[in-house]
């Protein structure tokens, strides 16, 4: 299980298990803009390499997840927020009978709770990414968490979130584990990224095993300069 694959884990993806959710241009590539900003470039990336960004970016904000690229002349870097990369222990991860399998008929209810509860970015085709669970009450989504990044070995936990009447119920320690648990059947380790400020969320995850990995990645917006 290579640990490498997560110092650049968007480029792993958009190169293997999402390319199909990729739009590209000779070496860059990005997510379809329905689904998430993320984009990539391969290590060590040239100007050559920044130029098929610039086309396939367009007068968009895309976002890097990774070790921090070198923005060159040409870019604007909007912001950099520096990252806790968390790694799921081995075998971490059980199902729960309260939590349900989401589809893209929910996908509507689901931007709604990520739109208020705001874990992250969270766009119309956001479940695209991969499995989403989520707890109801009343009929109504409640909770909710899911992925995002897939790699060969690896897969993001992600849009972790609960409606604020209903925390403290141990409803995200539930779906983390429901996410996780069907992660490692998939053959692959969870892993997860939070704000180097959220400690609160660092307590929850190294409460369940989590341990931190990296503090080097970082949140990177860049735009072309206009």
């Amino acid at each position: 299980m290579s640990l490498s694959e997560l110092d650049h884990p968007a480029w792993h993806a958009l190169s293997g298990a999402h390319r199909p959710l990729a739009i590209r241009h000779g070496a860059a590539a990005r997510y379809r803009p329905s689904i998430g900003a993320f984009a990539a470039l391969p290590p060590g990336a040239g100007s050559r390499d920044w130029a098929d960004l610039a086309t396939i970016a367009g007068a968009d904000e895309v976002v890097f997840l990774g070790l921090p690229h070198e923005v060159p002349d040409g870019w604007d870097e909007l912001a950099r927020f520096e990252t806790v990369q968390m790694i799921a222990p081995h075998g971490f991860g059980r199902p729960h009978d309260d939590v349900v399998r989401l589809t893209a008929d929910d996908s509507a209810e689901m931007l709604e709770l990520a739109t208020a509860t705001r874990p992250g970015p969270f766009f119309a085709e956001s479940h695209l990414f991969g499995a989403y669970y989520g707890v109801r009450d009343g009929g109504r989504l409640v909770a909710m968490a899911g992925e995002r990044l897939t790699t060969d070995a690896w897969t993001e936990i992600s849009a972790v979130c609960t409606r604020h009447d209903h925390r403290g119920r141990g409803l995200a320690t539930r779906l983390i584990e429901t996410v996780a648990d069907g992660i490692r059947e998939a053959g692959r380790r969870p892993f997860l990224h939070t704000g180097i400020g959220n400690v609160t969320a660092q307590r929850l995850y190294a409460h369940l095993g989590f341990e931190r990995r990296t503090t080097a990645n970082a949140v990177q917006r860049v735009r072309v300069a206009r």
